[in-house]
């Protein structure tokens, strides 16, 4: 799974390359994050999160009872029921663009913005691939139920291949950034098109004879439907807060919904790499587990939260230190520029602030989940999305102030400076009111992680131990990984994208040799690697 997710990762950041040479921050990029925004609203509330939540249990729980007549009907219904209102909401998303974008985007209608009709023409196109990434969230359902992760979790890479297809199609046609924009979109939709029929004839041939329904009678189904209310709940509230970032981002300077979209794929990749590949492993034997099994159930979190930990601990340290080189050689390209790679660093490492928060809570969520408790995260996200709203809406308009111009930070003068000239015009230096809603949702990450403790302290009756002696042999690693990320970012020369690469290597190499001095062996290669650096008995070097 861990390498399905991975690949799939790498897809999508080559993906967000291929936007950033093509559109850099223009305002096309914001409007069509706008536009994809509320057809991945329905994707995240009907799709993969929903389908773990109240799916994969009831269908792992009767596969390992080898009731596999019973798994089908369910998987038959689970599909009829989705397709119904999946294919309900496409039909609502593509008649209402209109009014959907002006509740997402006040700003821009109000002004008349032209990035408010790019947007509408966006959505409508965007909004039938929802129905197809639906269906393709439920066969990584089946998939994972059986314990089939790689497939599921690599299918995305074709889903990100055929947008990067799309732009270099239509800039080789040489169009213009709005049209871009919208070959973009068209990309989105062939993409998710594929994504489902890759994964199809592996679920076949796992459930055999599929009998598609509506049958809410069946009690695993009946179950299913009762858990997928509150979880559509809780994961409604996270994504308003998305929504929100948005909202207000409306109302700030050109690029700031653009560069928020941008720290996002970092930010989003070590939660799904570390995050959702503990979670989605775990939610199958949690789901298993007797819950009167505190001290196995326990255990399990304990390892998967410590897991998860030596993975991300370094991703924050990377972020923070050596952010530069990594926005600048994954992005840095064409019509992105230096201003524009600071500007999305600082809006990155704003987010990273909250990183080892997000990703732990998945587990926590997951537990939750398994024990049929799928109200309690649904409370803690809204409380979450109130206090990142509120932090986010008090930064934005001062930080909005300060743009970044010649490598550095200034005041916003009476006429905003230009950073670059294209075919439509002047395009203004960043500014970085963006950062204030990163903020916002870095600083809550770490109250929602808080407050998940204790409903499965309440709930479970189990005490989840986020220090100890790994937590702090892992802190210990990352101080030493400092050691080396600090020159190292300071000093090597050249484009980022030599210098990037060599600074995280350097980085990484530094953590994994002190991580496994300190016993900390959670990559089976770990000590492999380290011989390669330690003398041998008879006084050479090893090889």
């Amino acid at each position: 799974m861990f390498a399905g997710i991975g690949l799939s990762r790498v897809a999508g950041l080559v993906r967000e390359r291929a936007i950033a040479y093509f559109l850099g921050t223009s305002g096309s990029v914001d409007a069509f994050r706008v536009a994809f925004r509320v057809p991945n609203l329905l994707q995240n509330l009907l799709g993969e999160g929903v389908l773990s939540a109240s799916f994969i249990p009831g269908y792992s729980r009767l596969l390992a009872e080898n009731r596999d007549e019973d798994a089908g009907r369910m998987a038959g219904a689970v599909a009829g029921l989705l397709g119904i209102v999946a294919g309900l909401s496409v039909l609502a998303g593509v008649l209402l663009a209109e009014p959907l974008t002006a509740l997402l985007a006040p700003g821009w209608r109000g002004a008349g913005d032209p990035r408010f009709d790019q947007a509408v023409t966006m959505m409508r196109v965007l909004f039938p691939a929802v129905g197809l990434l639906v269906l393709s969230a439920w066969c990584l359902g089946v998939l994972n139920s059986h314990r089939r992760f790689f497939l599921s979790y690599v299918a995305p890479v074709v889903w990100n291949a055929a947008q990067v297809s799309a732009l270099i199609a239509a800039g080789l046609w040489g169009l213009g950034i709005e049209e871009l924009a919208l070959a973009l979109a068209w990309g989105v939709l062939a993409g998710s098109a594929l994504q489902l029929l890759i994964q199809l004839p592996s679920v076949m041939r796992l459930i055999g004879e599929l009998r598609l329904s509506a049958d809410v009678s069946f009690p695993p189904v009946r179950q299913a439907v009762r858990a997928f209310f509150p979880v559509v709940a809780g994961r409604g509230v996270i994504q308003l807060m998305t929504f929100v970032e948005i909202m207000l981002a409306s109302f700030l300077a050109v690029g700031a919904v653009a560069m928020l979209g941008y720290a996002q794929q970092l930010y989003i990749l070590p939660i799904s790499l570390f995050g959702m590949s503990v979670a989605a492993a775990e939610l199958p034997e949690l789901s298993t587990t007797s819950h009167h099994a505190r001290g196995a159930l326990a255990e399990r979190l304990r390892a998967g939260m410590a897991r998860i930990a030596f993975f991300v601990a370094p991703t924050v340290l990377a972020y923070l230190v050596l952010g530069p080189l990594i926005v600048g050689a994954l992005y840095r390209t064409g019509q992105f520029g230096p201003e524009d790679t600071i500007a999305v660093w600082l809006v990155l490492a704003a987010f990273s602030v909250g990183l080892v928060a997000s990703t732990s809570s998945r587990l926590l969520q997951s537990a939750l989940y398994a024990a049929n408790h799928a109200a309690a995260p649904a409370k803690v996200a809204a409380v979450r999305v109130l206090v990142a709203a509120g932090i986010g809406a008090a930064l934005m308009l001062p930080l909005d102030r300060v743009e970044v111009v010649d490598g550095g930070l200034a005041l916003v003068g009476e006429e905003p400076s230009v950073c670059a000239v294209v075919d439509d015009g002047p395009v203004e230096c960043p500014r970085l009111g963006a950062v204030g809603l990163a903020l916002g949702a870095g600083v809550s990450a770490w109250l929602e992680y808080a407050l998940l403790r204790r409903a499965v302290r309440r709930r479970l009756g189990v005490l989840v131990r986020a220090g100890g002696g790994r937590m702090m042999r892992t802190l210990a690693a990352v101080a030493v990984a400092t050691l080396v990320a600090v020159p190292a970012a300071a000093w090597l020369p050249g484009h980022p994208l030599v210098a990037g690469p060599l600074a995280c290597l350097g980085t990484g190499v530094a953590y994994l040799l002190a991580a496994e001095r300190l016993g900390l062996r959670e990559l089976p290669a770990l000590g492999s690697l380290a011989r390669l650096f330690r003398p041998s008995d008879d006084g050479g070097d090893s090889r």
